[in-house]
């Protein structure tokens, strides 16, 4: 089957007359996968390590293995880390953001801008924390918690 866009999606719950019948016609289009699950699928399909992911993201080795784990909801610049260390395109990126329920890298926003820079070229996490800092914005937070 064919994957809805998302503005196909938005079209057809517009035009819905029930919600119910949308959920039915649309469940396989729909995001179910908890953000665990999705980070096991992009480890398996990646065919990484956890040790590779953590050495990619610069993020705490025992901080990832709780996020994997499902016992810690990371923030966005973490996840943004974690798509570095996944090496993530920038459409795998937009699906682990909106899976973990926040917001999407969006063009218009400089910092954003230079993340997708970086994801869309598979730049690693320094090149891309070079960028920000060479235009005055804040790295990617990866304080160890």
């Amino acid at each position: 089957m064919n994957e809805k866009s998302t503005d196909e999606l938005k079209h057809e719950i517009t035009i819905a007359t029930d919600i119910e019948d949308y959920l039915t016609e649309n469940k396989e289009h729909l995001l179910k996968d908890t953000l665990a699950e999705h980070l096991h699928m992009l480890l398996a399909q990646k065919r990484l390590r956890r040790a590779d992911v953590i050495r990619g993201s610069l993020l705490g080795r025992a901080y990832v293995y709780r996020i994997f784990a499902g016992d810690k909801i990371p923030s966005r610049d973490k996840l943004i880390a974690l798509s570095f260390g996944l090496k993530l395109s920038a459409e795998e990126t937009q699906k682990l953001l909106k899976i973990s329920s926040n917001r999407e890298l969006y063009a218009r926003d400089e910092r954003d801008a230079l993340l997708l820079f970086a994801l869309q070229r598979n730049r690693n996490i320094m090149d891309a924390n070079g960028m920000l800092l060479d235009h005055g914005l804040a790295v990617l937070d990866t304080a160890k918690e």
